[in-house]
């Protein structure tokens, strides 16, 4: 299905979204001064979600203010959070902070985190879960002073509630932080290219949610957004979620709240296996990005278990505990999309290629993508995605007729696609994440005109995936891309490329001049 282009002024009103986010981070980020970036992400975001809580109560209050009959009630509890809005005591409102904030008595620190303890006092749903630790004598309080004021001009204000400022801010944060801490950012953030196209791909309208390693939420929040998007509501989809991290938990916890997204993350971080929060979920799509290659994961205390159903993984890496935990949480018709190492598609250490054969003969792998390097900030090398189903065979399943797809597996190479972003990240864009996931819906879905394309995408049966045994990687199957034709005349091509050369030689003189001119003037020319 074709996607309709951006139009300028969408393109235009993107353009000043960045610069606005760009221009509150550069400003928040003043105040790290010698605090690691994992430490400082909380600040950052904890003034974040105090200040679109505390809006969403003065909105509210107003509007009861200048209603007659909600005006009596203007102090009652059950007025806010009756429209799932949290109840915010005075001295912890913004504006009360913000008439704080100044330089001549420098005590915003401790006003913000008390005010944090009186939010969670009187809001269950928020307990552990907010920083409170601004008053720390490395947390310079006069630039804390000036960022409270430089938030204060921050409008939550959209057709839902703010929900799409906030959220657009909080990502932008998120993927900054994640820059800033290099591989530990990648403990609690996912690129969100790859995120959009793991949903787009299984398309959660309707069920329940499952991420046994959620981070900080990402997964969750672009499968509500994609809900929304394609005329859904959000009561359709249920979400939970599990995090060993409680620093991350927390952040998750944050950043579901902010959008008003209902999910059960457990009432506290636990390891997925060696406690399984929702031991008992069948869910109807599981989307997950766990850890690559994890050698601590426990393995040597998990010989024996009811996920083990396709072999039991090996001591030394969790890639397939991974793999059979997310299948043993997967209902009767359910999906699972989710990122591994490309080391998953092919090793034949410690049993891991045959627990992938039993997997594959299982009529379990539905599709393989091959995606570019970069996109992650935990590492630059390329990886996959794979795309499970309990269910490959025709048949009514998401209010869409699907094809019979049973002893084949669509293999799709796109690691040569994707945009540079910065030096060293890679995007995929939009055209980039339509192009793939309109691939499979055509190979998957009754009336989707699919042909294999030479280079990018494969059908291929069981029994060639035998003869290449079991291997998953998509390069062995789609072979070469086509050449493309080249008409032009060689005497033309041999012209413009000579001028290209004769105009690169002069430039990079000219370049050559200049830096010795510079080396000159400290005294080192030559």
């Amino acid at each position: 299905m074709a996607r309709p282009k951006k139009s300028r002024s969408e393109q235009r009103r993107e353009t000043e979204r960045s610069g606005f986010e760009a221009t509150l981070w550069a400003a928040a980020d003043k105040l790290r001064g010698n605090m690691d970036a994992a430490e400082y992400k909380h600040v950052a975001l904890g003034l974040i979600f105090l200040k679109y809580i505390s809006d969403r109560f003065d909105e509210r209050r107003a509007a009861a203010l200048a209603d007659a009959d909600e005006a009596p009630l203007v102090d009652e509890r059950d007025l806010y959070v009756g429209d799932n809005i949290f109840w915010v005591p005075e001295k912890a409102r913004w504006g009360f902070l913000k008439a704080n904030a100044t330089s001549v008595d420098p005590t915003i620190g401790a006003l913000i985190d008390q005010a944090m303890i009186d939010l969670e006092a009187e809001n269950p749903r928020l307990k552990g879960v907010l920083t409170k630790n601004y008053a720390r004598p490395e947390l310079d309080q006069t630039k804390l002073g000036d960022v409270i004021k430089l938030f204060s001009d921050l409008a939550f204000q959209d057709e839902h509630q703010g929900q799409d400022v906030l959220g657009r801010v909080y990502e932008y944060f998120l993927g900054q932080f994640a820059i800033a801490e290099g591989k530990r950012g990648g403990q609690f953030y996912t690129a969100g290219c790859v995120v959009k196209l793991l949903v787009e791909m299984i398309q959660p309208f309707k069920g329940r949610v499952f991420d046994p390693c959620c981070g900080s939420g990402g997964m969750f929040v672009q499968s509500e957004r994609f809900v929304e998007a394609h005329n859904g509501k959000r009561n359709d989809v249920s979400i939970f979620g599990q995090e060993s991290n409680p620093t991350t938990w927390r952040l998750a916890k944050m950043n579901l709240a902010i959008r008003g997204i209902e999910a059960n993350l457990g009432p506290k971080w636990a390891d997925s296996f060696h406690e399984d929060l929702h031991a008992g979920l069948k869910a109807d799509f599981v989307l997950a990005n766990p850890p690559f290659n994890d050698s601590d994961w426990g393995g040597e205390r998990l010989r024996l278990g009811a996920r083990w159903q396709y072999g039991v993984p090996p001591v030394g890496n969790a890639n397939f505990a991974w793999v059979q935990h997310f299948i043993y949480h997967l209902a009767p018709h359910g999906y699972a999309g989710f990122v591994l190492a490309n080391g998953s598609l092919s090793s034949q250490q410690s049993g891991e290629g045959e627990i992938r054969r039993k997997i594959i003969e299982a009529e379990l792998v539905d599709c393989i993508v091959a995606l570019p390097g970069q996109l992650f900030f935990t590492t630059q090398i390329p990886v996959c995605l794979w795309f499970l189903t309990r269910d490959k065979s025709n048949g009514i399943v998401r209010d869409q007729t699907l094809r019979d797809r049973r002893g084949e597996t669509l293999f799709i190479n796109a690691r040569d696609i994707g945009t540079m972003q910065t030096r060293t990240l890679k995007v995929l864009t939009d055209e980039d994440i339509a192009r793939i996931a309109d691939t499979y819906h055509a190979w998957r879905e009754i009336g989707g005109r699919y042909e294999d394309v030479p280079g990018f995408a494969k059908s291929a049966t069981t029994e060639e995936i035998a003869t290449r045994g079991f291997v998953l990687t998509p390069g062995r199957y789609v072979g070469a891309a086509e050449p493309e034709e080249d008409d032009e005349p060689f005497e033309e091509k041999m012209a413009r490329l000579t001028a290209k050369l004769r105009q690169q030689t002069a430039e990079g003189a000219e370049l050559d001049g200049r830096i010795r001119e510079a080396l000159a003037g400290i005294g080192y020319g030559w």
